[in-house]
């Protein structure tokens, strides 16, 4: 495979790579932001058991079960990030590799595997 192909290639795979990086970040998202609404209903509790019910009420109202996206709780977002552009990504990504490279992955790190191994 000539060297314009391995370099192509390898961009796209790091792209992805990155993309799933990003992925993981938006799992890190949804379970601080479900911890922080754990909390919040902590503090509805606290707040009201320190006769502040109109604070509770606020809380309650406003911050508690509130979407973070127009619609969305943040399980939505990352179920709309993995069932849209990541999965359409992965498989773009896939296609590409097969037609051009017979499905092989991380020729590029193979290539520098073989250059660099002390045998």
């Amino acid at each position: 495979m000539d060297d314009a192909t391995v370099q192509a290639l390898g961009l796209l795979s790091q792209a992805l790579e990155t993309t799933q990086r990003a992925r993981g970040r938006l799992y890190d998202f949804h379970q601080l932001t479900g911890g922080a609404d754990k909390t919040v209903g902590e503090a509805v509790r606290a707040l009201r058991a320190a006769g502040h019910a109109e604070q509770a009420d606020l809380v309650e109202r406003e911050v508690q079960g509130a979407d973070v996206l127009p619609g969305m709780w943040t399980f939505q977002v990352v179920e709309a990030y993995d069932d849209g552009y990541h999965r359409r990504f992965s498989e773009v990504e896939r296609s590409v590799r097969q037609a051009l490279a017979g499905g092989r992955d991380h020729i590029a790190e193979a290539e520098m595997k073989q250059r660099r191994e002390t045998h």
